[in-house]
């Protein structure tokens, strides 16, 4: 949309206003994880809907949230509650929110999501730490007109996934006792979950985990010049893996490691130079 900067200005101007600092970071919260923003203290929330501009969150478990306050010593910014291109948004209201919390000063982005476990080493209730992905089955959410104000044009994805933040993720979790695994986020469109000779193509790709979210954030994130740090839930098995697969499941299997998850999150910032 052409006019998306001044969208994003105007959203971000009223979302200024509630602040009481300069956030560190941002973070963006998957299905079942909304839960850590209960820690963050002495926080300012806006409902979606009364925030200028910004879409409105139609799935189960995002409940639709902006919270600023304080998480492990730091300033952040979090968002509970996300939206995805099965929804009916474009993709320039997909990244909508992360362009907002650009113009509000954050230079470092925390991506949650819940995932379909592809490889078979890993097992519901695993957090994966994200090395990389693959985004060849949707569109681009920096296709057409290019803002300059965010970045430009032809965006480098060789590191989309900060080392140094993967690096601190790693040592608070060895810290905590936590097994942090890594791997591959794989973007699908979804609603439906993948067919069993989908997870089998995605599998020689070298995916290992799958999810309808999170990689639009990551890329938007880059463009505009943020660092970004992508931590999973794998709250299931991927087709033909498992049996049947549900939503259920995944809110279900998230709440089984939300201690785990929110350790790990708070350990982070509790840490961050």
């Amino acid at each position: 949309m052409d006019n998306c900067y001044e969208l994003a200005l105007e959203a971000a101007s009223f979302i200024e206003k509630e602040l009481h600092g300069k956030p560190v970071a941002g973070i963006i919260l998957g299905s079942g994880l909304g839960p850590l923003a209960q820690k963050i203290e002495n926080g300012v929330r806006l409902k979606y809907n009364d925030i200028p501009n910004f879409p409105q969150t139609t799935v189960e478990s995002h409940e639709g949230t902006l919270i600023a306050g304080m998480l492990g010593g730091q300033y952040v910014v979090a968002l509970n509650g996300r939206f995805h291109y099965y929804e009916g948004y474009e993709h320039w209201q997909i990244i909508f929110p992360v362009r907002v919390l650009k113009l509000l000063g954050v230079e470092n982005l925390l991506i949650t999501s819940a995932v379909g476990g592809i490889n078979e080493a890993f097992k519901p209730g695993d957090l994966m730490l994200i090395s990389d992905h693959i985004s060849f089955f949707a569109p681009s959410p920096l296709w057409g007109k290019n803002i300059e104000k965010f970045g430009e044009r032809f965006t480098d994805m060789s590191e989309v996934y900060d080392r140094n933040l993967r690096e601190l993720a790693r040592t608070v979790a060895m810290e905590k006792g936590i097994n942090l695994r890594e791997g591959v986020y794989v973007y699908t469109k979804g609603p439906m979950f993948e067919t069993p000779a989908e997870i089998r193509a995605l599998k020689i790709l070298g995916a290992d985990a799958v999810g309808m979210s999170t990689v639009p954030e990551a890329i938007a994130a880059k463009h505009a010049g943020m660092k970004v740090l992508g931590i999973s839930c794998i709250t299931n098995m991927a087709a033909g893996l498992q049996g049947q697969l549900s939503h259920k499941e995944v809110i279900m299997t998230a709440k089984k490691v939300e201690n785990q998850f929110t350790a790990l999150i708070t350990g982070i910032f509790e840490s961050w130079k």
